[in-house]
C-alpha cells in the first residue's frame, strides 16, 4: 500500500510540469493509472518525473525511444495517451 502523502507528492509533480502540455500528458497518465499503483509503480513514476519534460513527451509519443529502466507495461500504458482530456 502506498501512503497518500506519497502519492500527493507524486501528483503534485505530475501536474506542475512547466507547460500545459506536459502536465496534461504527464498529470493525466498520473491520475488515469495511480489508484492501481503500488511501491514499485511509484518508484518507476517517482523517477520519471525526474526527467525533463521533453523527453518524458518523445517516450510517449514514440519520437525517442525510452530508456531500458523505464520501459514495460507502465510506459506501454503511456504510449496510449487515451489518458489526456483537454477541458475548455
Amino acid at each position: 500500500m502506498v501512503d497518500s502523502a506519497r502519492l500527493g507528492r507524486l501528483k503534485f509533480r505530475a501536474w506542475h510540469r512547466g507547460t500545459r502540455e506536459a502536465d496534461f500528458m504527464i498529470g493525466g497518465f498520473f491520475d488515469r493509472n495511480h489508484a492501481a499503483w503500488g511501491v514499485a509503480e511509484c518508484d518507476w513514476f517517482e523517477a520519471l518525473v525526474e526527467e525533463d519534460d521533453v523527453h518524458i513527451m518523445a517516450w510517449a509519443i514514440g519520437t525517442e525511444t525510452a530508456p531500458d529502466r523505464y520501459e514495460g507495461p507502465l510506459m506501454d500504458a503511456m504510449r496510449k495517451l487515451d489518458y489526456i482530456h483537454i477541458h475548455r
